[in-house]
């Protein structure tokens, strides 16, 4: 009887352990190296049994080849199978290693290891930014790892630059996140070297510099992010400014309609509408307007509260007391993250490859919204479903528009306090 009874007890103190393992977010960080095990051997797999598909890679590669073959520093010379050059000069760079490493792009296979190399990092560095919200509950990240075939393909099918430019985003926001906002300016503006997309973060980040460090530091900062731009960019600014300024800062780029995958209930003709386009960046902006009073009340004071755990750090340090973080961090996380999807919620297109722009930040957007549990995963499940619907269709893509509404009324409703930040 007394082994029965002492079998039930060790049987009831698993499952609670096991349970907030799964449920606790303060429990994350003991997940993570088990779960990048896990998905090193996933990557692994797919590599191995799953057959690579050409899209970009190829055109990337050919790209590249016309500098550190040809020696061409015009970018208006600068092309692939599918057209011009269009990205800045730290995809150059990064890309003509990868074409040195990959045997001149021809040995995919290697390609594919590098990739995946970079998604373990990505997933990394997801956990280490979630740690310290300690918001999301590790089952959500556990799913999101495992179920997203959209997003592995992206990775090691596919070997898109988005990725890239994505891991250094997030490696940036981990800087500013432990104060190191020298190092996290220039990271950014690494990744926006990679690809622009990035600077849909970068509303938030100038409100971040202002409340943080003024006008003046605020100046220093965007210097900063200006030297590496100008410095990655030189060889081709001093060729020939224009095309580089032209194509890889072009704004005014066309779609292809067949490829979007938020658009495909309206038809093409009002897609291609240069008036279309002008609507989105106003509705854009005028989102962007109606959050911003709130997000400099967030951001105010997670720079008060950074400036206080900063003067506390020594006298911590000595008596071995680590702070929480999660309040400061989500005071900062949650406008940032809410700037991204804006951007995306009304980008003039969505291609496949895109999804990764945001797909790490939707637990954290949704777990920041005052819907249940089972209803935002529904609505996580319903987003995957759309970004896997290939081609998209009208439904698939009024269904995402629905989702990401349902996520913006969320945020927009929930009046977080300090409290209820550290509620959910």
């Amino acid at each position: 009887m007394w082994k029965k009874y002492t079998k039930t007890i060790k049987t009831r103190g698993l499952l609670e352990n096991i349970k907030a393992y799964l449920f606790d977010p303060s429990y994350t960080s003991s997940i993570k190296w088990i779960v990048i095990a896990i998905e090193l051997v996933l990557n692994l797999y797919i590599i191995q049994r799953v057959k690579y598909t050409e899209i970009d890679w190829k055109a990337y590669m050919q790209e590249v080849e016309g500098v550190v073959v040809n020696g061409t520093f015009d970018y208006g010379k600068l092309r692939g199978d599918t057209g011009p050059l269009v990205y800045p000069a730290g995809f150059v760079y990064v890309f003509s290693v990868l074409y040195y490493l990959t045997a001149f792009g021809k040995n995919i296979r290697i390609g594919q290891y590098i990739f995946m190399l970079l998604y373990l990092i990505n997933i990394y560095l997801v956990f280490k930014i979630h740690e310290r919200s300690q918001k999301v509950p590790p089952f959500v990240m556990l799913l999101q790892c495992f179920s997203s075939y959209r997003i592995h393909s992206i990775y090691v099918l596919r070997l898109f630059n988005d990725p890239i430019a994505v891991i250094l985003l997030y490696l940036s926001i981990y800087m500013f996140l432990k104060n190191k906002w020298v190092i996290g300016s220039i990271v950014y503006s690494l990744a926006v070297s990679i690809k622009m997309n990035i600077l849909l973060y970068s509303p938030v980040l100038l409100i971040s510099y202002l409340t943080k460090f003024g006008v003046l530091g605020t100046i220093k900062h965007i210097t900063y992010c200006a030297l590496v731009q100008l410095l990655l960019g030189l060889p081709f600014l001093i060729n020939n400014p224009i095309n580089y300024i032209q194509g890889a800062f072009d704004l005014s780029r066309v779609f292809m309609y067949k490829w979007s995958v938020n658009w495909k209930f309206i038809p093409p003709n009002i897609f291609e509408s240069g008036y279309f386009h002008i609507l989105l960046l106003a509705i854009h902006l005028t989102v962007l307007l109606c959050f911003t009073a709130t997000w400099k009340k967030y951001l105010k004071s997670y720079a008060k509260m950074k400036q206080i755990e900063h003067e506390l750090q020594p006298q911590l340090k000595k008596k071995k007391i680590n702070i929480n973080m999660d309040i400061s961090a989500n005071l900062f996380l949650l406008p940032m993250f809410s700037a991204n999807f804006i951007g995306i919620m009304f980008s003039r297109s969505l291609h496949y490859q895109f999804y990764v722009w945001y797909y790490h930040t939707l637990p954290f957007l949704l777990w920041s919204t005052p819907y249940g549990n089972k209803f935002r995963l529904i609505v996580l499940g319903l987003i995957e479903i759309c970004w896997n619907t290939f081609p998209a269709t009208a439904f698939s893509s009024a269904l995402l528009h629905v989702c990401h509404c349902i996520i913006l009324y969320g945020i927009h409703r929930y009046r977080y306090t300090y409290g209820s930040i550290k509620k959910k």
